[in-house]
């Protein structure tokens, strides 16, 4: 079971009854198959966002060449064929951020079957981003960066924030994020649930290892009023095995419940798909049964994980990364049967 930073009274509890019917209204046991390939055999695609605008789809996503992560957009009338678009943040000469941008857009809907389109706060559309200086994959000390754009439909640079706003050196860091800090997720928080309008889910490692002397990552929030300026809450991870991963959540909201999607790694073999749920988006209940997606296919074998899950026209569309005989690539399982992707052959 997933240990919960923050302490429970019973009545943030979300009851095992509540957890089934979540995991039958999510569940996808179809898989279409790979719906964004890797462009070719050196550069790998990774962690898919969704989100609609002006009635088209738009996945942003990041490609790791052997030198880092950047950022791309890719477009969609049907979530099912995608075509890219190019680039939104590349490799720069300098900067903290000079060799990792992997991007997240930042504010889409929440609602389950809602619009998934992405908040314009301030007149920007924005997006937080995994950021770092060394070369190699997920190399050195990484750390959160916010970017903003004025059109997320268009592969146009987004303009960056000089300085990382969460990182492993802050004066405030943890003890399970003071080694590096990964992927992260802005939502909105409608209810000030957290007395903030807007959270951050983000999964780092700290110093301290697990009780095999290995590092693990954990999921873990920070809150913000304007966007541009982030303090963490709290003083322990949101979820955690102790062990392995938990990370890249997405959250989702069915009725009052809020439903984090995310993935479990090395736990247990291999890389899987899990979510849990909580009524406040501090306290978390951990899902107990089968896994949501799990490697079964030639094309995800080895890893099945980091989802985007949505709801559109009575579908539910699960979006993960896929790692296999076609190497890392973007992949689908749905709630119905839509057939076979011809990239999976």
């Amino acid at each position: 079971m997933c240990s919960f930073g923050q302490s429970k009274s019973p009545s943030a509890t979300v009851s095992t009854e509540r957890m089934q019917t979540v995991f039958d209204e999510v569940k996808t046991p179809f898989k279409y198959g790979i719906v964004l390939p890797q462009p070719d055999s050196g550069r790998m695609v990774d962690s898919p966002t969704i989100f609609r605008k002006e009635k088209n789809w738009y996945m942003t996503y990041i490609i790791f060449d052997g030198k880092g992560y950047e950022t791309w957009l890719a477009k969609s009338d049907d979530l099912l064929k995608w075509t890219t678009l190019g680039k939104l943040m590349s490799f720069t000469e300098t900067g903290w951020d000079a060799t990792q941008k992997a991007g997240y857009v930042a504010l889409v809907e929440t609602d389950w079957g809602g619009s998934y389109e992405p908040e314009n706060y301030k007149g920007r559309y924005w997006l937080s981003y995994l950021g770092g200086s060394e070369k190699g994959y997920e190399a050195g000390r990484l750390g959160v960066g916010i970017a903003t754009t004025n059109d997320l439909a268009k592969p146009v640079e987004t303009k960056r924030q000089p300085q990382p706003v969460l990182s492993a050196v802050d004066p405030d860091a943890r003890w399970y994020d003071n080694k590096t800090i990964y992927k992260s997720l802005i939502v909105r928080d409608k209810a000030r649930k957290t007395g903030y309008p807007f959270v951050m889910y983000y999964n780092a490692k700290g110093v301290k290892p697990d009780a095999k002397g290995n590092g693990f990552e954990t999921i873990a929030m920070a809150v913000s009023a304007d966007m541009t300026n982030w303090k963490r809450h709290g003083q322990q991870p949101l979820i955690s095995r102790q062990t392995g991963i938990c990370g890249d959540a997405q959250i989702t909201k069915i009725g009052d419940l809020y439903v984090m999607f995310y993935f479990g790694a090395f736990w247990k073999p291999g890389a899987f798909e899990r979510f849990a749920c909580s009524y406040d988006l501090v306290n978390w209940t951990d899902w107990q049964g089968d896994d949501l997606v799990s490697p079964s296919e030639p094309f995800d074998k080895t890893y099945a994980h980091k989802p985007w899950v949505i709801k559109w026209n009575g579908v539910v569309y699960h979006f993960y990364n896929a790692v296999g005989t076609k190497g890392r690539v973007i992949a689908l399982a749905t709630s119905k049967d839509l057939g076979k992707s011809p990239l999976s052959d």
